[in-house]
């Protein structure tokens, strides 16, 4: 079949929240041409596969693209987080996905969108359907929006072995569950999937002694009170205070870590437990205590192998039975992986800069591509910041994030299109300055980051085995 050819001065290579936003920003601040290659069958990335009853782990206002809100955008006023933003379901976010490129996107007449389609590189992507080739002429930059892709249990897969006839099920069909099982759960991983697998259950009725939690280990949680935008942004900038002061005062790692708890910013389920992991997911009070009436949880290392009678680990293994459902939350997750530069110059690869916040990151990147300049001092407002996996981690993002800020706040244009992005968990600051609360926490943080950052600059550097 003959290749077709297409012109676009961007060619951008995925369709999820980091190709979203980075788009959304080319067609708010540039007059480009953009061809977006989508290998799924239709806009949102993972949420397309995501389990039904997911919601994010933070405030729907600021998820998404910047020129369109996601949901209300409003505070909660009952439920269980009442005095916080509303975090939107899966269901939302891919119909909401769907608005952004039917109603913004292609209407624009600027932004052509290949859905189902496979990228397989200089510039070359095939139909899964028809097996048509294309072959796209691109006048400035490819924008590599997968290089982060997250890995779900319902693609890759259990990562042990499991024997013929043992009952096990990836966390997506768990909302398929039609015949409860005699002798219970066993939830096996120890992230953000396997809390909301334990947290369904437990608020669907299920007894907490029906649930076996296996943990490899155990997580440090942000507060997800504290990371709440818009006209809580006061609080917010309260919680940066608390861990530039946490960190100022630290001796070590661990005191440092100690104060964070004690500053209610970081969150662990067990707290008989010394926390080894930190993947950056956001907990409430209230899911911390639906949590912590499972009893039943496994400290055994990685599961290895399901066998009928037992369940394998690293150190060990218990006892299991057909009667028992087990369910894998064992994916990556968000994949780590090396940093490399944000821009080149024929190429950008989109990835964090400030923790965790991927339509933030992607729609900054977006921003600073469009304003021009050499990729020297592009790469420098963008730094890569690898995503955590240990609680080690903590210190290095958080460095990244901060010291990259700093550099924000230098250039006009940049701090004035923070101040206006919905992406932005700050956003709105400076228009709150007189506001009692943020004056007290500008005051906390004011007086503590300076020493703040020297503090985990130091720690970082024992914890990596330096000087």
């Amino acid at each position: 079949m003959n290749a077709r050819t297409l012109h676009a001065d961007y060619l951008v290579i995925g369709g999820g929240a980091a190709a979203m936003a980075f788009t959304d920003a080319l067609l708010s601040e540039t007059d480009d041409r953009v061809v977006m290659v989508d290998r799924r069958h239709a806009p949102g990335g993972h949420w397309n596969d995501a389990y039904p009853f997911v919601h994010l782990h933070q405030p729907s206002r600021y998820y998404g693209v910047n020129s369109m809100p996601l949901g209300n955008e409003v505070l909660q006023t009952s439920g269980p987080e009442a005095g916080m933003y509303e975090r939107a379901s899966a269901a939302q976010i891919c119909g909401y996905y769907q608005r952004v490129l039917s109603e913004r996107f292609l209407p624009s007449d600027r932004v052509r969108y290949f859905p189902q389609c496979e990228y397989v590189g200089d510039g070359t992507f095939v139909s899964r359907l028809t097996g048509r080739r294309y072959d796209v002429e691109v006048r400035k930059k490819r924008v590599d929006a997968t290089h982060l892709s997250p890995s779900i249990p319902v693609e890759s897969g259990p990562r042990f072995e499991v024997d013929s006839g043992v009952s096990c099920i990836p966390l997506n069909d768990l909302a398929r569950v039609t015949d409860s099982p005699d002798d219970g759960y066993v939830i096996i991983g120890g992230g953000k999937t396997a809390i909301d697998a334990c947290l369904w259950l437990l608020d669907n009725g299920v007894d907490p002694a029906a649930i076996c939690w296996i943990k490899p280990r155990e997580a440090w949680l942000f507060n997800r009170t504290y990371f709440q935008p818009g006209e809580l942004v006061g609080r917010f900038l309260l919680g940066l205070g608390l861990q530039m002061e946490a960190a100022a005062n630290a001796r070590t790692t661990d005191d440092l870590f100690r104060r964070l708890e004690d500053a209610a910013q970081l969150r662990r389920v067990d707290r008989g437990v010394w926390p080894t992991m930190h993947k950056a997911a956001t907990i409430s009070d209230r899911e911390l205590e639906q949590l912590r009436r499972i009893d039943n949880v496994v400290r055994l290392g990685h599961v290895r192998r399901l066998e009928r009678r037992r369940i394998v680990l690293d150190h060990g293994s218990i006892p299991t039975g057909p009667g028992r459902l087990h369910v894998y939350c064992t994916a990556d997750g968000l994949r780590r992986r090396p940093p490399m530069p944000v821009f080149d110059e024929d190429r950008i690869t989109l990835q964090t800069i400030r923790p965790g916040l991927i339509p933030f990151n992607a729609a900054l990147i977006g921003f600073v591509e469009a304003r021009g300049g050499e990729s020297r001092d592009k790469n420098r407002l963008c730094p890569p910041n690898p995503l955590p996996d240990t609680a080690a981690d903590w210190m290095r993002m958080t460095l990244v994030g901060m010291n990259a800020e700093h550099a924000w706040t230098a250039e006009p244009d940049i701090a004035e299109w923070l101040d206006r992005s919905r992406l932005n968990t700050s956003a709105g600051l400076r228009r709150r300055l007189d506001d009692p609360e943020v004056a007290r926490a500008r005051e906390l943080f004011t007086a503590n980051v300076r020493r703040g950052l020297e503090r985990l600059a130091a720690l970082a550097r024992v914890a990596s085995g330096g000087a």
